[in-house]
């Protein structure tokens, strides 16, 4: 390894001067702290850090609006590889041009600035940038406007940090003896530091402290390595009069950025916070406790405050309970995707012979559950991926719902044949599936076509019921071909009037599945691109009417109906 105070200097024994490396040398010798290479390869290293660090927080940033898909997932590392390229171009014609490091470090604090204005000002622009484009657009909307929101908020910055590698090389390189190894010292930084800023906002800050101060802190810490850059070098912070006026801005950004609030319209919120997998928001009104993990599809948990039935999906669901025999015998069920615990609080609260048992990967939803919603504490609760749960255990059930669909996030692990033999194989003789799925729709091409179809390729017995006024599709599934019979056997065994009615409804709509040929499997599960048709859908529905009056009129005209 080279000494720490290594002097940039001169050239090859026996060689002329290179071209530049005189002036390399030069600026060396003004820049005193240039002649530590632990300094350039700390610039890498919290460069590549930095990076990663705004990356991960732009998932976070993104997902309360346009959800956390591969297809987000997929415009963010393409708009961020964008941008790393361009500024890989732009840095080393830049250095060629004029290798001078005091141009790198005010880029290095414009980034700064830059990414401390985003939770500042980001949600403002993911809101306005979608308010024009749900109007505006006819199709592929989170797609359009995901890469949109991007491109506005990524890729400026990144750009800036993408100019580091070359600029660092030019100016670290003053001999050919050495520069492989130089350079390859340089990449390992990088990427020592883009490892470290992957693990850290994933495990430690964002969980702890939010995506907003993540970002801060990351701002912070380029705009201090560019600070010490300037201030040891006196020539050098002549020039940059801007810098306290950086450091004002940076201030001011950790002042009003500090707030994690994604949902900045709403103020009368229980919690509102982020998890490893989340984030997450709880509200209520007179008659419910709701629970959400975004800001634009709707609710996924909620808590009745007074007994009774709760007018939504999860008391059609109950309905499984009376296709397994619940009026004959104790049963055990497992919800896969527990949520805040609305499906194993309704149980508890109508059956006094069934033992409910969940699965949840996200722990801090599984806390709310606890604080907010009324959970029983005789539900178990297990921090763990529904489908590794069920590789897990041997046990069976009479009943296992399956709820891990929220919108467009639909785990595609969750969804193929393979997985649905693991929960035929995990129920009792005569057990039933039932299936929440989401995002109802009259394509024929539509997700839950697919996974309506890919369920009858596993089970004998399939029948949806349509939930009124919701997007949501209730299917049961069984091997028993008395399903239908025992449900309505079931119903008129039920000693509550409340539930028996509403079980009456559910059956009389009833209806069974007839299957087509449209397959998910573990190796094919497109199931991003089957959701995103059924978002485009649902918006359209929407904002038909919002459309025609911003056509005809304009925003002006849009913002008088609003």
């Amino acid at each position: 390894m080279e000494q720490n105070n290594e002097k940039i200097t001169g050239t090859m024994p026996g060689e002329p001067e290179a071209a530049g490396a005189a002036d390399v040398s030069k600026l060396a010798d003004r820049r005193p702290i240039l002649r530590h290479r632990w300094f350039l390869y700390l610039t890498e290293f919290f460069a590549g850090m930095s990076v990663m660090a705004v990356e991960l927080g732009a998932s976070r940033l993104l997902a309360p609006y346009f959800s956390s898909s591969q297809i987000v997932w997929t415009i963010i590392i393409g708009t961020i590889m964008i941008a790393m390229a361009l500024g890989n171009i732009y840095g080393g014609r830049s250095a060629d041009k004029k290798p001078d490091p005091d141009r790198l470090y005010a880029r290095v604090i414009i980034a700064a600035i830059w990414i401390g204005l985003i939770p500042v000002l980001g949600k403002y622009v993911i809101l306005g940038i979608s308010g024009v484009l749900i109007f505006s657009v006819g199709s592929n909307f989170l797609v359009i406007a995901g890469f949109a929101a991007c491109m506005v908020i990524f890729v400026f910055p990144l750009f800036l940090l993408g100019t580091v590698t070359p600029s660092l090389v030019k100016f670290a390189t003053d001999n050919l003896e050495d520069n492989g190894r130089l350079v390859g010292n340089l990449n390992a930084s990088n990427t020592v530091g883009s490892i470290i800023g992957t693990f850290v906002p994933t495990f430690v800050s964002i969980p702890s402290v939010g995506t907003a101060v993540t970002f801060l802190i990351f701002a912070g810490i380029l705009l201090a390595l560019a600070a010490t850059y300037y201030i040891t070098s006196k020539l050098a912070l002549r020039k940059i009069k801007k810098l306290p006026a950086a450091m004002v801005i940076f201030l001011v950004c950790c002042i009003f950025g500090h707030n994690n609030s994604f949902a900045f319209w709403q103020k009368d919120l229980l919690y509102e916070g982020e998890s490893i997998y989340n984030y997450l928001q709880v509200y209520e009104d007179d008659d419910f406790v709701s629970l959400s993990t975004n800001v634009l599809f709707g609710v996924q948990s909620v808590y009745r405050k007074t007994p009774g039935l709760t007018g939504m999906y999860y008391d059609y669901a109950m309905g499984a309970a009376f296709m397994a025999g619940v009026n004959e015998k104790d049963l055990s069920v497992l919800v896969l995707g527990n949520g805040s615990g609305t499906f194993a609080t309704q149980c508890g609260r109508y059956f006094t012979n069934v033992t409910v048992e969940g699965v949840e990967i996200d722990q801090k939803i599984t806390d709310l559950a606890k604080t907010y919603f009324g959970m029983p504490d005789n539900v178990k609760v297990t921090t763990y991926d529904g489908r590794a749960f069920l590789n897990a255990v041997d046990t069976k059930y009479d009943v296992i719902m399956v709820d891990a669909y929220q919108d467009i996030t639909i785990p595609f692990q969750m969804s193929s044949v393979e997985f649905f033999k693991l929960v035929r194989d995990h129920l009792t003789d005569g057990g039933v599936m039932v299936v929440n799925m989401n995002m109802k729709a009259n394509r024929e091409d539509g997700i839950n076509r697919y996974l309506a179809d890919t369920i009858s390729t596993v089970f004998s017995e399939v029948w949806v019921r349509d939930v009124p006024g919701e997007t949501n599709l209730e299917l049961f599934a069984s091997q028993n071909p008395n399903m239908i019979a025992k449900f309505h056997e079931q119903t008129e065994l039920e000693d509550n009037e409340e539930l028996r009615v509403a079980m009456q409804q559910v059956g009389e709509l009833l209806a069974e599945y007839q299957p087509g040929n449209h397959i998910l499997t573990d190796d094919c599960a497109p199931v991003e691109l089957l959701g995103m048709r059924m978002i485009d859908d649902l918006i359209r529905e929407q904002v038909e009417r919002y459309r025609k009056i911003y056509q005809e009129g304009g925003m002006k005209a849009l913002l008088e109906q609003l």
